[in-house]
C-alpha cells in the first residue's frame, strides 16, 4: 500500500532531543554518583561505565528498530504479552528475582539485572495498539472491544502490584484507558471503569503504612524531617540551593549522602543544584519538545496501529517524566520512578530508547 511505504527519513528533531537528553544524563550521572561510587566500589566511574555500556546498547537497539517497518511489530503483540506474564511470574522464582528496597522488580540474568516492568510497558502498548486496531469496528462494544484489553491489563497490573510497584501500576492503567479512548471506546464504559478503579486505588494507597507515610510526607514533610519527610526536604533544598544559574557542575553538596539515590530517582535535584533554574528549564523544554513531536508523529501515522502505538509510547514517556519531576519538586507524592534518558538504570534507558526508535520508525511513514 502506498500509505505504508517509507516516504522520508525519521524525525530529526525527535532524534536530536533524545541524543541531547542522554548526553546530559550521562554527564549528570557521573557528577551525581562519583563520590557514592568511590565509597561503595572504590571506583568513581563505576556507574558511569555501566551507563555508557547500556547507552551504547540502547542506541544500537534504537537504530535497529528504525530499520524494521513498524507495522511488522504487530506479530509480536501476543508473544510479547505472554513473555511479559512469564517474566513477571519468574521474579518469584528463588535466585531469579532480586529483592531490593523491599520490592522484587529485577530479574537476575547473571551478568546484569533486568527490570521486567520496563519491558511490560512497551509490550502492553504494542498489544493494545494491535488488538484495538484489529477490533476497530467493535471498540464501542464492551464485550467484544474492551473486555480483553482490560483483562490483559488487569492481569499484568496485578502481577506488577505484587512486587510492589504502585507507580508503574498507575502508568499502565492510565495508558490503557487513553488508548481505548483514542481507538473510539465509549466514555460511559471508561467512566464506569475509572469509577471502579479510584476507590480501589485509594484503598491500596492507604492500606500500606509506607504509602501512607509518603502521602503524609507530601502534605507536610517537616512533620517528620528525619524519616518520611527526609527525601523530599533534601530535594527541595537542592532546588533552593541552585538559584538561577546553579553552583556549577560537579560542585553540588546535596549529592554527598544527603539525597538518597542522587543518580537515579533524584537526578533532577542534582541538576537543579548544579545548573540552577537554567538547567531545569532546559530539561523541561527538551521533554516538551519530545512529547510534542511524539504526539505529532502519532497524529500523522498512516494507519490506526501507528496512531495508537505512537500515542501510547509518547504518553508512557510523558507520564514517567511528569511523575518523577513533579515528585522531586514536591508537587505530588514520591513514586520512586526514574527520569527517562537522564537517570541511571540500564533497563529503563534501553526501553526508553527502544520507544523512541519505534516513534522514529513511524515518523518515516507519515502520511
Amino acid at each position: 500500500m502506498k500509505s505504508l511505504e517509507r516516504e522520508k527519513k525519521p524525525d530529526p528533531i525527535l532524534l536530536l532531543v533524545t541524543l541531547l537528553l542522554v548526553t546530559i544524563g550521562t554527564v549528570m550521572i557521573y557528577s551525581s554518583s562519583s563520590i557514592l561510587a568511590t565509597e561503595k566500589f572504590g571506583d568513581g566511574q563505576f556507574f558511569l561505565k555501566k551507563q555508557i555500556f547500556f547507552l551504547c546498547l540502547g542506541l544500537m537497539i534504537m537504530f535497529l528498530i528504525t530499520k524494521i517497518p513498524y507495522y511488522k511489530l504487530r506479530k509480536l503483540a501476543w508473544p510479547g504479552i505472554a513473555a511479559s506474564g512469564i517474566l513477571l511470574c519468574a521474579l518469584w522464582v528463588p535466585h531469579l528475582g532480586i529483592r531490593a528496597g523491599g520490592a522484587v522488580r529485577w530479574l537476575n540474568l547473571g551478568v546484569f539485572s533486568f527490570q521486567v516492568s520496563e519491558m511490560v510497558k512497551i509490550a502492553l502498548i504494542l498489544f493494545l495498539a494491535h488488538f484495538l486496531t484489529e477490533k476497530a469496528n467493535h471498540v464501542r462494544e464492551f464485550r467484544q472491544g474492551m473486555l480483553v484489553p482490560l483483562c490483559v491489563t488487569a492481569a499484568l497490573v496485578g502481577l506488577i502490584f505484587l512486587q510492589p510497584d504502585f507507580g508503574t501500576t498507575i502508568i499502565l492503567v492510565f495508558i490503557t484507558f487513553l488508548m481505548i479512548y483514542l481507538a473510539g471506546g465509549r466514555l460511559l464504559h471508561l467512566g464506569g471503569m475509572i469509577a471502579l478503579f479510584i476507590p480501589v486505588a485509594l484503598w491500596l494507597l492507604l492500606h500500606k503504612s509506607y504509602r501512607l507515610a509518603r502521602l503524609t510526607a507530601f502534605l507536610d514533610p517537616w512533620k517528620d524531617p528525619r524519616h518520611s519527610g527526609f527525601q523530599i526536604i533534601q530535594s527541595l533544598i537542592s532546588f533552593g540551593s541552585g538559584g538561577p544559574f546553579g553552583v556549577g557542575i560537579g560542585d553540588g553538596i546535596q549529592k554527598l549522602f544527603y539525597l538518597p539515590e542522587p543518580h537515579t530517582d533524584f537526578i533532577l535535584s542534582v541538576i537543579a543544584e548544579e545548573s540552577g533554574l537554567i538547567g531545569v528549564g532546559l530539561i523541561l523544554f527538551l521533554y516538551i519538545i519530545l512529547i510534542v513531536r511524539g504526539f505529532r508523529i502519532s497524529l500523522k501515522a498512516p494507519d490506526m496501529f501507528g496512531n495508537l502505538m505512537g500515542a501510547g509510547l509518547t504518553m508512557m514517556l510523558a507520564l514517567e517524566a511528569f511523575i518523577n519531576i513533579a515528585g522531586v519538586m514536591g508537587l505530588i507524592p514520591l513514586k520512586g520512578l526514574t527520569l527517562p534518558f537522564l537517570s541511571y538504570g540500564g533497563t529503563s534507558l534501553i526501553m526508553s530508547l527502544a520507544a523512541v526508535g519505534i516513534l522514529l520508525n513511524i515518523s518515516a511513514y507519515e502520511s
